[in-house]
């Protein structure tokens, strides 16, 4: 494993390759390189404004902004000054936005681009300084401009292994988030582990899309540029992000299920998906098809995809596999610094687990079939939480929540929740995840949650994919064989009694999303528990 810090190893990068292109960011559809030096040269002009702020080493300093070359600019001059980077996803709310601030005691903050100005400008009062990234943003005291007159700062600061690089609060899918207290020898641990998995070497191309405020994007994308030596390709907005992908042609594409169903359900718009899996089949004109899907997806030159964050129905990725897109399954937390498990090198026997750990944690099962963890990259403490921390942890293992088992290959799987378990009204208990994996393996369905508190049988809430026509004849056979073909999988008191199919897809906005597009399932619980109560007659309900 590399011994260098991430500071000093994005340090060697730019005294080896000062002029290689890194940072790669569209603006107005011109595509803005900057170099490892001019990388070096802003982070350090920044670093020094920063201590112009009178702040002291160790003092915390917010990220707010969608993914731009700035951001990782911003984390540079951060870790340079000897601050603590606290990254806010540009998707949260001001009562988000406004509890991070305030506990983490954040001293000023970064903010750039957004896609709406109303939350943010709620939650920053004009006590926190504001640098303000060139872009459409919100008004600040101190614009990019202005930041970079200042002269670089000579002598940057040389962190310690144990020392804090970061304060990553958890997405929240239930009650506030958790600042997670991340360590410069957690990201070393991370990322150095994911390049030597990965086999990611300087020549290649990443594109940095999910938020960057998910430790996943942080540590095996941004972290791990540093390790590899790679460049990255920014998006400039929603609309441009195929043309993006297309520019940049990634060598490795990294994805949520979420985005990986909606790429899916976009493909199936353009041929159902009976006429492409014959036309797969047939010699020559099965390759030609399969290209020109990866191609309209500006995947041509990528060799290795990954699914991770939350988990992604077996038969979408046999699906993806049969158009030559192997997309390996990892999983992680932000506890454990992002990716801690992995399907890679993909394996199509291990479809439907996460693969073996990496080599900076170990795993085990513990009680209650939880997945236990410790390692390098695994956190000490949640910040001024000493209450959760002592919870969190066993012996110096720390408790996922998940709950999973190891399968004869020696691959890890996950099979639901601790929490997520509810208890119906015959008084036995019922995982919902594994479930929801079974009815995802209709196409049709994009979203699913399956609930069922205090009830004598659960429910299935679904939302369709963009393909598929609400109310026809066609889906709702479909929704009838898949509800038949799963409950004959399941033990009496899990069996499923209605398929109820939802108008409206859940989206961050509507708040039944993390920002890092998991199902809120406590917000869904509430919102449509009105469902375990009704009286349904027929096993599929279209909601009126």
């Amino acid at each position: 494993m590399n011994d260098l810090l991430p500071l000093a190893q994005f340090s060697a990068n730019v005294q080896l390759k000062p002029d290689a292109p890194y940072l790669h960011q569209p603006v107005d559809g011109e595509l803005k390189t900057f170099t490892w030096a001019e990388v070096d040269q802003q982070a350090r002009c920044i670093a020094n404004a920063l201590l112009a702020l009178e702040v002291s080493t160790g003092d915390r300093i917010g990220i707010l902004s969608k993914n731009c070359a700035e951001w990782f600019i911003a984390d540079l001059a951060i870790m340079m000054a000897g601050l603590i980077s606290v990254p806010i996803y540009h998707t949260a709310n001001r009562d988000t936005i406004s509890y991070i601030l305030e506990d983490s005691d954040c001293k000023a903050v970064f903010v750039g681009k957004l896609d709406g100005m109303e939350e943010a400008e709620a939650a920053l009062n004009e006590s926190i300084p504001r640098i303000i990234f060139p872009y459409p943003s919100l008004t600040g005291q101190y614009s990019w401009d202005k930041v970079l007159s200042h002269p670089p700062l000579e002598s940057i600061h040389q962190a310690n292994e144990q020392d804090m690089l970061s304060i990553v609060y958890t997405s929240g899918s239930t009650g506030n988030p958790k600042g997670v207290v991340l360590e410069h020898q957690n990201l070393k641990a991370a990322a150095s582990s994911a390049v030597s998995l990965l086999d990611v070497t300087s020549e290649q191309r990443l594109m940095s899309y999910l938020p960057l405020a998910h430790i996943t994007e942080r540590a095996l994308i941004e972290t791990l540029s540093f390790y590899a030596a790679c460049q990255i390709f920014f998006v400039e907005s929603l609309e441009s992000f195929i043309t993006d992908v297309k520019r940049c042609d990634p060598n490795s594409f990294i994805s949520v299920p979420r985005l990986w169903n909606k790429f899916q359900s976009e493909i199936l718009t353009k041929i159902p998906d009976k006429k492409l899996q014959i036309m797969l089949k047939i010699p020559f004109l099965g390759k030609v098809v399969a290209k020109k899907i990866r191609a309209g997806l500006g995947l041509n030159s990528t060799t290795l995809f990954g699914s991770g964050t939350a988990p992604i129905s077996p038969s979408v990725l046999r699906w993806y596999e049969r158009i030559g897109v192997p997309i390996s399954e990892g999983w992680g937390m932000t506890e454990t610094t992002g990716l801690s498990c992995s399907n890679q090198p993909f394996n199509s026997q291990s479809i439907g687990t996460i693969g073996r750990p990496l080599d900076c944690v170990e795993m085990k099962i513990g009680e209650n079939s939880e997945i236990m963890i410790r390692g390098e990259a695994v956190f000490k403490e949640y910040y001024k939480n000493p209450v959760a921390t002592a919870k969190s942890f066993t012996d110096g293992w720390f408790h996922t929540g998940d709950m999973g088992e190891v399968t004869a290959d020696g691959d890890f799987k996950i099979i639901g929740r601790v929490k997520e378990q509810f208890k119906s009204a015959k008084g036995k208990y019922v995982a919902p995840a594994p479930i929801e994996n079974y009815l995802g393996r209709n196409n049709d369905i994009e979203q699913v949650c399956v609930m069922g508190e205090g009830r004598k049988q659960p429910i299935a809430l679904v939302v369709l994919g963009q393909q598929s026509v609400r109310g026809s004849t066609e889906i709702n056979n479909s929704l009838s064989k898949t509800l038949h073909i799963v409950n004959k999988k399941l033990e009496k008191h899990q069996k499923i009694d209605h398929i109820i199919v939802l108008k409206e897809e859940w989206t961050v906005e509507n708040n039944l999303l993390t920002p890092t597009l998991k199902i809120k399932r406590s917000d869904i619980e509430a919102k449509f528990k009105h469902f375990l109560e009704m009286d349904i007659a027929t096993p599929i309900y279209w909601e009126e």
